[in-house]
């Protein structure tokens, strides 16, 4: 279908089914011109100033690590950036690399300032993607995971090219990024993917945006969420339940951590417990307490770093 076709079809979703709800909702939430990372913040309502100075030191050091700006270009040919960090210590002679996906209008050297150190400490080299349509990458719409997890399978591929056949990976994501490693978990993974690790990851877009418009915007999902899905598939050429991961991670065949805070009021925590129970794959979780969306880990590092300890020496 062409551009013009696919505008008067969409166009006459919008006015069967809300037009002014759902032009508002689907161009402040899927399209890039006009997502913004400061209104996700508010509205997932986590207070990251308690965290600034840690946050500030451990920026500074990931920064000052050597590194490079990779690419690839996705299925669907966007031009993706990823920034490179070979490993800076090395432990049993472990060739391990750690794909690091971040949240909803996020970018690679964000989301894992926290984490960086634990990384490196125990001998593993980085990859952090920008997903596309965020940071240096390419793109439109966002993928919320669902095309997310396709051009995880092409980093993947260019960690095994860069590091060699016996690398062992691990797939880190949090909030959308932990949709994302979700998601890949049902596809056909390289033997070289050892473990999946996902950090406040909701189900499916459907399910997230359902929530968040009854929650924070007070709108019931129908008929946005109807209209909304409509227009996707015809602009970004997926449904908003086309990828789900209670469905993915029940052909999971990778061992799955699990982490959410008890307190997380954009992803809410059940969506945690949901997917856990439809993993089929060896799984552990951690549910940190007293933490909102994304806070697990400086809410209370003692506890996510043992998790990563205990998850990691059984793979």
């Amino acid at each position: 279908m062409g551009i013009l076709k696919a505008g008067i079809a969409c166009a006459g979703v919008l006015a069967a089914a809300g037009a002014a709800e759902t032009a508002y909702f689907y161009g402040r939430t899927m399209k890039r011109q006009n997502v913004d990372v400061e209104r996700t913040i508010k509205m997932a309502g986590t207070d990251w100033s308690q965290y600034s100075e840690i946050m500030a030191e451990r920026k500074a050091f990931m920064l000052a690590q050597p590194h490079e700006d990779v690419y690839q270009t996705s299925f669907d040919g966007l031009r993706l950036h990823a920034a490179y960090f070979p490993p800076i210590k090395e432990t049993e002679n472990k060739n391990r690399v750690v794909i690091c996906f971040h949240g909803y209008t996020s970018k690679g050297l964000a989301d894992f300032n926290g984490l960086t150190g634990y990384y490196f400490r125990k001998g593993y080299a980085m990859l952090h993607p920008d997903a596309r349509a965020h940071g240096a990458s390419e793109g439109k719409y966002i993928g919320f995971g669902c095309l997310d997890r396709k051009d995880a399978l092409g980093w993947i591929d260019w960690v095994i090219k860069e590091r060699g056949e016996d690398v062992e990976i691990i797939l880190h994501g949090i909030s959308m990024g932990g949709a994302t490693v979700l998601m890949a978990s049902g596809l056909k993974l390289p033997k070289q993917v050892k473990g999946i690790i996902s950090d406040c990851g909701f189900t499916s877009p459907k399910e997230v945006f359902t929530h968040v418009l009854k929650t924070m915007y007070h709108l019931p999902p129908f008929p946005i969420i109807t209209a909304a899905n409509i227009v996707n598939k015809k602009l970004a050429g997926y449904g908003m339940d086309e990828c789900n991961a209670k469905r993915e991670v029940e052909k999971a065949k990778v061992p799955i951590l699990f982490v959410h805070g008890s307190k997380d009021t954009f992803v809410p925590v059940r969506m945690c417990h949901e997917l856990y129970e439809h993993c089929a794959s060896p799984k552990k979780k951690l549910i940190v307490e007293g933490a909102a969306h994304g806070e697990s880990y400086y809410k209370d590092m003692e506890a996510y770093e043992n998790a990563l300890d205990e998850f990691t020496k059984e793979l």
